[in-house]
């Protein structure tokens, strides 16, 4: 019987995509994406726990995420877990469980780096992060941007794109 293992995160980027390239050329992002919720406790009081993610993009993907996602940035990730083995500089053995991400969607304007909630860009963390003036000319229109209007006029639901 064949497995199934996926993985869904929508969160924020903890810092700037850290890239780097292969001997051969490929490129690769990793990326460490926090997910929040929210509870309350068995005294009612609420309380908030944040999980953090490593996630790894290759090729495109990864070009796509080192040139507009940056910290405080949201992101859509599909992707499955990976555990690596290896070996430290003591010659312990260590393992690492990461997702490897398949699909991702950048959430809110790619034009002004805003959450898509606020008329104003937010520069410097919030929202999108502080993404800069992207050029007039040339822009890649493929970039899977979606805002949050467009989760709430498809019933919330994330329009799939593929690379």
């Amino acid at each position: 019987m064949a497995g199934v293992c996926k993985v869904i995160i929508l969160g924020r980027l903890g810092r700037d995509p850290e890239m780097r390239y292969m001997p051969d050329g490929k490129a690769v992002a990793t990326l460490s994406i926090a997910t929040s919720e929210t509870f309350k406790d068995k005294n009612g009081d609420r309380q908030e726990r944040t999980e953090w993610h490593r996630v790894v993009f290759w090729e495109r993907r990864a070009e796509i995420a080192g040139e507009y996602l940056r910290k405080g940035s949201e992101a859509y990730i599909e992707g499955r877990l990976r555990t690596r083995k290896w070996t430290d500089k003591d010659g312990q053995e260590r393992y690492s469980t990461e997702i490897a991400g398949d699909r991702l969607q950048l959430i809110g304007s790619r034009r002004d780096g805003s959450d898509g909630d606020s008329p104003t860009p937010q520069h410097g963390g919030g929202g999108g992060g502080d993404m800069g003036t992207p050029p007039t000319e040339d822009f890649d229109d493929d970039i899977p941007f979606i805002t949050k209007a467009d989760t709430h006029r498809t019933g919330h639901a994330l329009p799939r794109v593929r690379f």
